[in-house]
């Protein structure tokens, strides 16, 4: 793996860790749920033969740190780390950016806000849930999950998440969820202290936002929806499925589940360039 080139940026009330890779135009990579840039370990190296790789870990996440660590998180904020990042390292042309799980989120805000930073944007499983018609019961389990959290613990609460994400709310196997690829298991103890603030702050703040369907329609030739192949009947997938149907566009499917680009890196990474391509 090549050692990426670090850096430190200074966006309203955080700091924030970023890494840059290879040469070419910019593709920004946006983490989602409790990852950062090291998500992004099993693809940047080979999209950096294409690319200026950019990756970071976002606000209050790993090594970017927040001024305030109570701070409620937006969309719009975070969205607005992404594009002082876009406008450091591409300041003259637009860029490709990525964006899985909650990062999709913040790459679909991007891209209403300042289409003209964009030149494509792939959105892997954004769990934008506000969009589908049973909108009012997802509120109603991210209520729950918040409520577990602040009773029970961080543990009782991930568990609550775990398996309102699964297909039709199955429970998932315990042994299942700790068996992690060897790229994950190194990054566990990290992940596991980032949790807390995904939990708490994360997942109400950005589950609860619903993107701007009619500029998305305006702007569907510059954006990819992607789900994983194993994601079909979970909930992450039922956003993307819904409005790639709503766009009249596409839905790619990438190897693996929610999260196949730490399980299937290699497929993964080709089919990302790829879908940059066409």
């Amino acid at each position: 793996m090549t050692d990426p080139t670090i850096g430190r940026l200074r966006v309203n009330g955080a700091t924030l860790h970023y890494e840059v890779r290879g040469q070419g135009p910019l593709l920004l990579l946006i983490p989602g749920g409790t990852g950062g840039a090291a998500s992004f370990n099993g693809i940047a190296d080979d999209l950096a033969a294409e690319y200026t790789v950019a990756t970071y870990d976002p606000r209050g996440m790993s090594r970017s740190t927040l001024e305030n660590p109570e701070a409620e998180q937006s969309v719009a904020e975070h969205a607005d780390d992404a594009l002082r990042i876009l406008e450091l390292l591409s300041p003259d042309e637009p860029a490709r950016v990525f964006g899985s799980s909650s990062g999709a989120i913040v790459a679909l805000h991007l891209l209403t806000a300042h289409p003209e930073r964009i030149e494509r944007l792939v959105a892997h499983e954004p769990p934008v849930v506000e969009v589908l018609p049973d909108a009012s019961e997802h509120r109603a389990f991210i209520a729950r999950v918040q409520k577990t959290f602040h009773r029970q613990g961080l543990m009782p609460a991930i568990a609550e998440f775990a398996t309102g994400l699964k297909k039709g709310g199955d429970t998932p196997d315990p042994k299942a969820e700790i068996s992690l690829p060897p790229q994950a298991a190194a990054r566990a103890e990290q992940t596991m202290a980032n949790l807390p603030y995904f939990v708490g702050q994360i997942v109400p703040g950005f589950m609860s936002y619903a993107p701007d369907i009619h500029r998305l329609e305006a702007l569907s030739n510059r954006l990819v929806l992607a789900c994983g192949y194993d994601s079909r009947g979970e909930l992450p997938y039922r956003p993307a499925a819904f409005l790639a149907e709503r766009l009249s566009t596409e839905l790619r499917h990438f190897p693996g589940g929610h999260t196949g680009l730490t399980t299937h890196p290699a497929e993964f990474g080709k089919l990302l360039s790829k879908a940059f391509r066409a």
